[in-house]
């Protein structure tokens, strides 16, 4: 059932002015009502007006694009529609939620991106395709081989734009962007827009209209979040208990590193279930197949690093699991939005270790809940490795040796006399100078 919260459930694609030819690739979807941002860009999308939209991760921007694309862009004139992605997972993805909006509309799409044949995509733009999605450095060599001519583009797209500028693409923006003699449509799509997207948008738009929806987001609404307490040398145990003692139909285990990455899906492997590593330094046919198997659903377990898995948008992962606690919350949100694709419930948990909790609480802070903590009253913890007794005992002995040393150059107090009555008056012994004294000059002989 719908989610009134991310759907505006009192709209229906077909209220929105699309084509026929698109209605029918909807319905075959099950799509009936748009999500908010795909509700409030759609119509000044389809207007031609020049627009920014903003919307949280996982509730349905790459239709707030592609719609109006393929309803304002006719199939039969080439190069027409260019969309800007940050990585050649994300413009796979993107390539194929076209395909699925263009099955009865007749638009060719064609992705291109680095790390795949030149060869293989030049003979794909040779005949001509209507759109084009492509990360910015193919999409520039494509250009400069003369096989995609910037002066055919009547709508570009920049989607994930916060990403694209995090990635380094800023020069890369504004020189194809720039080249571009004829005016297009400009459509810049992202989840957050600072001032400084907004200010590189602007100077490439004319009266763009700025729509930011604050529906709240699937990441809070749609994911059941929980964080576990772990050591770290205890992490893939838990993992794999996690794993085998509950029931995910598809789940991403996100890395900080690529080196863990790998490390991890190698242990999972050897204990006999089903995992796949993908991340940056994989030969693009190797990560291709990897995508393949995950979407075809012969894949259980994908480890996977944020730049990676950046792309994925798959209906049926269930899991997400945050290895490592990201540094940035941001990137929480969007691990998570993973999961609990097009209005559907997913469930995220979160390793976090003791020296950790200021990592948990930004998180809680940026998604505005309190995540609560699950535990595992069968999960037995692992010996502490030697290497990790043997430098607490030396931090503690380091510790010690500190304070002994402090203490040797430290002051210390006077220890007072006993009281002796015969030879003080009172029988109190002085221990220093009295307070306070008397400031004159004695007379002396010296003149």
């Amino acid at each position: 059932m719908a989610n009134s919260e991310t759907f505006a459930l009192d709209v229906r694609f077909a209220d929105l002015g699309l084509p026929a030819s698109i209605l029918q690739s909807l319905e075959a979807k099950g799509f009936q009502h748009p999500t908010k941002i795909q509700a409030a860009l759609l119509p000044v999308a389809l207007s031609g007006k020049d627009c920014l939209g903003q919307a949280k991760t996982g509730t349905g921007k790459t239709a707030a694009f592609a719609l109006p694309m393929l309803a304002r862009l006719p199939a039969d004139k080439p190069f027409g529609g260019l969309v800007l992605v940050p990585t050649r997972e994300l413009a796979i993805q993107v390539a194929k939620e076209f395909h699925e909006f263009a099955r009865h509309s007749g638009h060719a799409v064609v992705a291109v991106y680095g790390g795949n044949s030149v060869n293989a995509q030049a003979s794909k733009l040779e005949k001509g395709p209507a759109i084009i999605v492509g990360t910015p450095g193919r999409v520039m060599d494509m250009h400069e081989r003369g096989l995609l001519p910037y002066n055919q583009v009547k709508m570009a797209v920049l989607d994930e734009v916060d990403r694209m500028l995090d990635i380094g693409f800023r020069d890369d923006i504004r020189r194809i962007l720039g080249s571009m003699k004829e005016h297009p449509q400009t459509v810049f799509v992202s989840a957050t827009i600072s001032p400084e997207i907004e200010k590189l948008a602007r100077s490439y738009m004319r009266d763009a209209e700025k729509i930011v929806t604050t529906e709240k987001s699937l990441t809070v609404s749609q994911v059941d979040q929980s964080y576990l307490g772990v050591e770290h040398w205890d992490k893939r145990r838990l993992l794999h208990h996690l794993l085998t003692h509950e029931t995910p139909e598809l789940t991403v285990v996100f890395c900080r590193t690529k080196r863990t990455v790998d490390d991890v899906a190698e242990y999972l492997q050897k204990k006999g279930i089903d995992a796949h590593p993908i991340h940056g330094d994989m030969y693009q046919r190797a990560r291709d197949k990897v995508m393949e198997r995950l979407r075809g659903g012969s894949l259980s377990v994908l480890v996977a690093s944020d730049l990676a898995a950046r792309g994925l948008d798959v209906d049926d992962i269930s899991h997400v699991i945050n290895y490592d606690v990201p540094e940035d919350p941001e990137v929480y949100v969007h691990r998570i939005g993973r999961t609990a694709r097009a209005g559907r419930r997913g469930v995220a948990w979160t390793f976090v270790c003791p020296d950790q909790g200021e990592l948990l609480t930004n998180v809680e802070m940026l998604t505005n809940v309190e995540i609560p903590r699950k535990e595992y009253d069968d999960f037995t913890p692992g010996p502490v490795p030697s290497e990790v007794t043997a430098r607490r005992e030396l931090e503690t002995k380091r510790k010690a040796d500190l304070e002994v040393s402090r203490n040797r150059f430290e002051t210390q107090a006077p220890v007072p006399e006993a009281a002796d009555p015969t030879k003080f008056p009172g029988g109190v012994v002085p221990t220093g100078l009295p307070p306070k004294r008397l400031g004159g000059r004695v007379a002396t002989r010296r003149r």
